[in-house]
């Protein structure tokens, strides 16, 4: 396979492997260029990969084989503190027994600062996550939500020009977690930070990310910006992955062209969609709808949309959507959402319904 990988990214990984053991490789000849400024974030299952290439990054991990650039130079063999890299935990990594002021002074006694430098940089790092007040207190004096803030305030207190998270808002709750997904967005785009984010949260990764590099068995199944990667997953572990989908089984029956193909589903019943990891009559396939673009309301079905006979199991209300399971083709787990609109057909468990979806909305994955 041709190395596609551009050269003039800020952060490089040039076919990058990692094994632990000799034998069993972790990251898979891994390509990947950032651009400066950028916020990507690493988005997998536990066990992908996906921390093990952040750890590289930092240092803290050694590759086994190929090589990772910062800024053109070659950073494999600089040790963690060298490479001028922020990061935040998701425990924090708060010193307890320093007080607040003197955790984010650390980093800049290591660098050599002066003190008055100091004092600024400290000001300006606890202004900058609305924690000016806090400087005296202690970390146990904290709550979880601050705390966090410290710890990206200390990530960036010596002015990075690359910082990494590592699942950094997996302690906050619901309503603290998206506050801080929003506020780490408006500063890393602020600061013109190069940010790398590693989650397992695809919600967390979709709001926040310029691109997101889905991983999969040690390597990248898709990298592409999050709307694109929600749209158009490349193969089906994306789709399945990414926010919620419908899949039903079949074959591949006829070809039309590149953008067509026709699928037997496995009740008998043909439908078009568009091909993506099929490419010939005879191929298994999973074909693949997203639950926002399947309609039963008859008048809100658009011309040229393709119909299935459904059976109502559940109708749920959900305040804004209402989440309707269907049985479709032998799937008992076919889900439709609809937005809570006067015009909203109201459905009962048992009822028998046709439903209808764009063949464009479709795509045949691999099976």
């Amino acid at each position: 396979m041709p190395d596609t990988t551009p050269k003039d990214g800020f952060v490089i990984f040039d076919r990058v492997q990692k094994s632990y053991d000799g034998e069993t490789l972790v990251v898979k000849d891994l390509n990947l260029s950032m651009p400066k400024g950028e916020f990507l974030t690493m988005l997998g299952p536990s066990g992908s990969g996906k921390t093990t290439c952040l750890m590289m990054l930092a240092g803290f991990e050694t590759a086994t084989h190929g090589e990772i650039l910062l800024d053109g130079k070659p950073i494999n063999n600089i040790p963690p503190h060298k490479r001028g890299i922020g990061m935040v935990f998701q425990n924090y990594a708060l010193f307890p027994h320093m007080t607040v002021a003197e955790n984010l002074s650390f980093p800049l006694e290591v660098r050599g600062m002066g003190k008055s430098e100091r004092e600024e940089k400290i000001k300006r790092a606890l202004d900058m996550v609305q924690m000016g007040a806090f400087g005296n207190r202690r970390p146990a004096q904290l709550s979880g939500g601050q705390q966090q803030r410290i710890a990206l305030a200390r990530a960036l207190v010596f002015q990075p020009e690359l910082v990494l998270m590592d699942e950094p808002l997996g302690a906050l709750d619901k309503q603290l977690r998206e506050h801080m997904q929003f506020e780490i967005t408006r500063l890393a785009h602020e600061l013109g930070i190069t940010t790398v984010y590693v989650t397992h949260d695809q919600t967390e990764a979709l709001t926040m990310s310029d691109r997101v590099a889905v991983f999969d068995d040690g390597r990248i199944q898709q990298l592409a910006p999050p709307d694109v990667l929600y749209e158009e997953p490349q193969n089906s572990f994306v789709a399945q992955f990414i926010g919620e989908n419908n899949t039903l089984e079949g074959t591949v029956v006829e070809m039309k062209g590149t953008d067509r193909c026709v699928v037997k589903l496995t009740d008998g019943e043909l439908i078009d969609a568009k091909p993506v990891n099929v490419s010939k009559p005879g191929e298994k396939t999973r074909v693949s709808i997203r639950p926002e673009r399947v309609e039963f309301n008859k008048d809100r079905l658009q011309p040229g949309a393709h119909t299935l006979k459904a059976e109502v199991l559940e109708f749920i209300y959900m305040g804004d959507i209402f989440r309707t399971r269907l049985r479709v083709a032998g799937n008992d787990d076919f889900v439709v959402k609809t937005r809570n609109a006067p015009d909203q057909v109201r459905l009962t468990p048992g009822q028998q319904i046709q439903i209808g979806w764009l063949p464009g909305d479709c795509r045949a994955l691999d099976a």
